[in-house]
């Protein structure tokens, strides 16, 4: 599968860092540094504009190693990004620490990962087919 990409930022192309990688890292592209004060969101650019093949989303997801150390998370994980959307591709991050963070120009902020994505045909019954399970919700398959 291809992506059809233009890259309006200062930094080079997202790539694969390794061949087992499921993501690859977005990085910031900004004009000033961003300081994230203690759970204080914001919307970070990153000057890429893709096409995503229809069929399949790109995912935003969180870094693992940013959200550890720092405290910094993608705050509608994962984003998703239609195939048919063309603007700026952004991300929304959120300092769940106690400590401001500063986002810098080119800092990997988040990872996108690019999964097919099928649509659902919706019709409408009178009753759903019953289950062991039935209504039960939030925590109610099983003890810790």
């Amino acid at each position: 599968m291809t992506v059809e990409i233009i890259n309006k930022s200062r930094h080079s192309l997202p790539k694969y860092e390794t061949v087992a990688s499921a993501g690859v890292d977005l990085r910031a592209n900004i004009d000033a540094p961003i300081v994230l004060k203690p759970l204080e969101r914001c919307l970070v650019k990153t000057g890429l504009f893709m096409a995503i093949p229809v069929g399949f989303e790109g995912q935003v997801r969180p870094r693992s190693g940013l959200a550890l150390k720092s405290g910094i998370t993608v705050l509608n994980s994962p984003g998703t990004i239609d195939a048919d959307y063309r603007g700026e591709v952004g991300v929304i991050l959120i300092n769940l620490s106690n400590e401001p963070f500063t986002i810098q120009d080119g800092e990997r902020i988040a990872q996108l990962v690019v999964n097919k994505c099928e649509q659902a045909e919706f019709y409408l019954v009178d009753e759903l087919t019953v289950t062991e399970r039935g209504e039960g919700g939030f925590g109610s398959t099983g003890v810790n």
